[in-house]
């Protein structure tokens, strides 16, 4: 027998556990982006502080080492490219930044490849060995380096070189080559520990933005407005026609409820004999009645800008930092878990430690029983 609730109904239970479906599907997703991305972050952090080389690593390259160089990476395919109009290249910087998307294999307009063979990082140099011979870019002598953000291109610009050239690289390998590539020269102008506090920031902020287990909906949280298909706005294109409807029986000739019959003269003869019609009034424009249709809710879409760990949403609410929300959607408890009074707030939309929303921020009892408050919810 199907569980009821007091009123002996089911869509209560049916209503609550689609709700909890989701909303666990929405966390899961989240919650995996967010480990995947916290190992990502975890992994570099263990390979700046053990990244060193030795110059036995270099044993067997044709390659003669300084007095105090050593041999940090090998990478044994990679292209040299050359840019044929020259432009001037950022200088070199210690930002560890997120890749923004995956690489594609190809080469930005204006690069054409030159020569190919081995690229070698060292702790004074980034050295290609090709097929043509040498090419050597000195940490020291740098004056731009830049990182093309679709494609595995690296372009360098040196003092003693006047065109700008570069690697190109394999996608899978390029991410690392460009970390170890900031790595070296940290090193070079002992800035190391200035790349590990950053990725100590980068792991702190993160840590911030991991999803809270939402909480389990139940029957008696249910409103009357999802009894109907479609909800809240299945009920509002009911109200929309209810209004429509009288005001388009006003406009109709309530005298001509067939909207075109004639109306004929009495018989009276005239002086010619014969009869008159009056011409048929106007027809008033008849308004159709639109049929209501099930408007299920919409599924937000794949391709909106990052939510920073919010439940996905069509709302457009996140965490990412932007206008306070002090006037939220009628909806917004179908994808938040809103706290118990939630309407009761006279504040700015806030998210609690436990996970839950509440529309008192900014007031000094903001989340008192859910833990405080953790972070505004903007849009």
């Amino acid at each position: 027998m199907a569980k009821t609730d007091s009123t002996g109904s089911t869509w209560r239970y049916r209503w609550a556990h689609r709700q909890n479906v989701r909303r666990v599907s929405t966390y899961r997703g989240a919650e995996t982006a967010w480990r995947r991305r916290d190992d990502e972050l975890r992994r570099l952090r263990a390979l700046a502080a053990d990244f060193h080389g030795s110059a036995a690593a270099g044993a067997g390259l044709p390659l003669e080492l300084a007095t105090d160089e050593v041999v940090l990476w090998v990478l044994p395919a990679a292209q040299l490219v050359e840019v044929r109009h020259t432009t001037v290249l950022p200088a070199p910087d210690l930002t560890v930044a997120p890749p923004s998307g995956p690489l594609r294999p190809r080469r930005p307009d204006g690069v054409r490849v030159t020569d190919a063979g081995m690229a070698v990082l060292t702790s004074r140099r980034l050295v290609l060995l090709g097929g043509r011979g040498r090419r050597d870019w000195a940490y020291g002598r740098m004056t731009g380096l830049a990182h093309d953000p679709a494609s595995p291109v690296t372009l360098i610009q040196v003092l003693d070189r006047r065109h700008t050239s570069g690697l190109l690289l394999p996608t899978d390998a390029a991410p690392d080559f460009r970390f170890k590539l900031t790595l070296a020269f940290a090193d070079a102008i002992e800035q190391r520990a200035a790349v590990l506090d950053q990725l100590d920031e980068l792991i702190a902020e993160h840590a911030q933005l991991k999803p809270f287990r939402p909480a389990v909906n139940t029957p008696g949280q249910a409103r009357l407005s999802s009894f109907v298909p479609g909800g809240r706005r299945t009920v509002a294109v009911a109200a929309a026609i209810a209004l429509l409807v009288p005001a388009a029986l006003v406009e109709s000739d309530p005298s001509d409820p067939t909207g075109g019959s004639e109306v004929a003269v009495a018989a009276t003869p005239s002086a010619s004999h014969t009869s008159t019609r009056l011409a048929p009034p106007a027809l008033a424009r008849r308004i159709p009645t639109p049929k209501p249709t099930k408007s299920p809710r919409p599924a937000p879409s794949k391709t909106q800008a990052p939510r920073c760990g919010a439940p996905e949403n069509p709302l457009g609410y996140d965490f990412c930092g932007g206008t306070r929300i002090r006037r939220p959607a009628t909806e917004v408890c179908d994808w938040f878990t809103c706290v118990p009074q939630f309407w009761a707030g006279r504040g700015y939309l806030v998210q609690c430690r436990d996970g839950s929303v509440s529309l008192a921020g900014g007031g000094p009892k903001a989340c008192g029983e859910h833990g405080g408050v953790r972070r505004t919810i903007t849009k």
